[in-house]
C-alpha cells in the first residue's frame, strides 16, 4: 500500500477511535499532588538548567522571587527528611510519596527533621541572601529522584504535549 494510502488510513483510524471515546476522557486530567511553594504563584527568576554530567555545571532547581520572611510552603505532602545550615544557609528537604525529595533554600525552617507536612502548609520563612536574586529574597527550588535531578516547574506546570509530522523512513 502506497505511503499516502497509509497515512490516510490511519488518519481515518485515529479520527473513528477519537470519535468514540467518552467525553470525560476528554477533561483535562486532574492536578498533580504539587503546588508552589510560595503564594501567590512567584515569578521564576533563572529556571532548571540540567548539569551535562553528574558534577558538571548547572542549575539544580528553580529560583522564584519572594520577600524576606514570606511563608513558604510545602509542595507536597510527605517527610520532613533535613532542616538545618548548609554552608551557612537554612535548607529544608521532604521526601514525597514517589521517590521525589524537594529541597527550598534559603528557609528558615518551622519544622524539624521527621515531621510529616501536608500539600500548602508552611515550612519555613523565605531568607534573604540568595545570589544573583533581583528580588528582595528568591527562594531556590530543587526536586532530585535519587541522584537525578529534575525540573520543579514540572510538578506544578506539566506543559503541553505537541504533536509533530509524522515521517516514513
Amino acid at each position: 500500500m502506497p505511503i499516502r494510502h497509509r497515512v490516510l488510513s490511519t488518519a481515518a483510524a485515529l479520527l473513528t477511535l477519537l470519535s468514540a471515546t467518552p467525553a470525560s476522557v476528554a477533561t483535562p486530567a486532574p492536578k498533580s499532588g504539587f503546588t508552589w511553594p510560595l503564594q501567590p504563584r512567584p515569578p521564576v527568576t533563572r529556571r532548571f538548567e540540567p548539569p551535562p554530567h553528574p558534577y558538571g555545571p548547572g542549575h539544580r532547581g528553580a529560583d522564584l522571587a519572594g520577600s524576606v520572611d514570606q511563608q513558604v510552603l510545602a509542595a507536597g505532602e510527605g517527610i520532613v527528611v533535613f532542616a538545618a545550615p548548609v554552608a551557612g544557609r537554612p535548607v529544608l528537604s521532604i521526601d514525597h510519596p514517589g521517590g521525589l525529595r524537594t529541597t527550598y533554600e534559603p528557609v528558615a525552617p518551622l519544622l524539624s527533621a521527621g515531621q510529616q507536612v501536608s500539600r500548602g502548609q508552611p515550612i519555613g520563612l523565605l531568607q534573604p541572601g540568595h545570589q544573583p536574586c533581583p528580588a528582595a529574597a528568591c527562594l531556590h527550588w530543587g526536586v532530585r529522584r535519587d541522584a537525578d535531578y529534575l525540573d520543579p516547574l514540572r510538578l506544578v506546570d506539566p506543559g503541553h504535549i505537541r504533536l509533530k509530522p509524522w515521517e516514513n523512513p
